[in-house]
């Protein structure tokens, strides 16, 4: 039996998380460094490189382009023209050539079987940054990954009328498909702010899932739904005729939930232990989903002096490690499939 794990991307820059909502209202959102799509691009080269890495002309090509790349730049050459975004495109460019690197030697020739296919992830993008950003969006789609719907502006669910809510679902799906001209199928809540309630509106503005019900209950803003009674397809709990309830993974030991999703919790958890979890939750599930923001791969972000020291620690703990763990994670399981949400669900249809 082949496992399957889903990865889940909140597309969210690191000005717009709840913690800081106090410090950095909405009104100053457009104030404030983009820093997403960078990141982002970070991922999406990481993703690309696990089916494609591992040769070594192919890694050898990569390193004299950055080797040439910097030289230049060092020299000031007149001739050298800089791209529209070079500091960030020289480090997408080497987090790449880290990861083919590491797939190398550790997999040996493994990297390089044709059978390996690479990630294909789910990106939960906020429409507020798709307006901004419509390239990015675009980039998501053509690269094989599923773009789906993290609401407009990253106000938590139950904090929103009805309607209020209602018009920020609706108009993040709209935005999302008129950029990339497909349909979007999932949604994902900010701060998993779920209820029965907010579940039914969702179902009823058009999407085919949620994936925003997340089982640990030592976090004040996470949201609490019943799954009783609905038929449970795989790890995915059959809410209506077309619509699915796709909860965070999360490990059941002794009658306790420990939190193996991702997040914080991956990023402070030693990394054995996470990796020993996902090997248990896999063995009795069969798949796992997995969720991570792309600020969470940048330790040079802005500082938000002000916060408290309990969510500066949550927000800034190990940002300067997770892409290396999250390199090693996709390595750990690379005899699973990484699909996105809609082809997994795709098999109870």
């Amino acid at each position: 039996m082949q496992y399957t794990i889903l990865i889940t991307i909140d597309v969210e820059d690191w000005f717009q998380v709840e913690n800081f909502r106090p410090w950095i209202p909405f009104d100053t959102w457009n104030q404030r460094e983009l820093r997403v799509e960078q990141n982002t691009h970070r991922l999406l080269n990481l993703f690309d490189s696990v089916g494609s890495a591992g040769k070594l002309e192919a890694i050898g090509q990569k390193a004299n382009r950055i080797k040439s790349y910097e030289a230049r730049m060092l020299e000031g050459s007149e001739d050298f023209k800089l791209p529209s975004l070079p500091a960030s495109q020289l480090q997408a460019e080497k987090d790449e050539l880290s990861a083919m690197s590491y797939q190398l030697n550790n997999n040996g020739q493994r990297a390089t079987d044709n059978r390996q296919k690479k990630v294909q992830a789910t990106f939960f993008v906020l429409g507020w940054l798709a307006e901004r950003l419509p390239h990015l969006v675009r980039e998501i789609h053509s690269r094989g990954h599923e773009v789906a719907s993290h609401g407009d502006s990253h106000r938590v669910c139950n904090q929103q009328s009805t309607a209020e809510l209602k018009k920020d679902l609706i108009d993040s799906k709209k935005k999302l498909e008129d950029i990339i001209g497909s349909a979007v199928n999932g949604y994902r809540a900010p701060n998993f702010s779920i209820d029965n309630d907010i579940l039914k509106l969702i179902e009823d503005c058009g999407y085919g899932y949620d994936s925003s019900y997340n089982s640990f209950t030592l976090h004040g803003r996470y949201g609490r739904i019943s799954l009783n009674g609905h038929i449970k397809k795989g790890i995915a709990h059959q809410i209506a005729d077309n619509f699915f309830e796709l909860p965070i993974s999360n490990l059941i030991m002794k009658g306790r939930t420990l939190p193996l999703g991702g997040g914080g919790y991956f990023r402070l958890m030693p990394y054995r232990f996470f990796r020993l979890g996902v090997h248990l939750i896999l063995k009795k599930d069969g798949a796992y989903v997995f969720y991570i923001h792309p600020w969470e791969i940048d330790p040079d972000q802005p500082v938000v002096k002000k916060a408290p020291a309990r969510f500066k620690f949550r927000h800034y703990s190990n940002l300067s490690k997770s892409l290396d763990k999250l390199i090693k994670f996709i390595d750990s399981f690379s005899n699973c499939q990484f699909i996105t949400c809609s082809q997994y669900l795709s098999k109870f249809a």
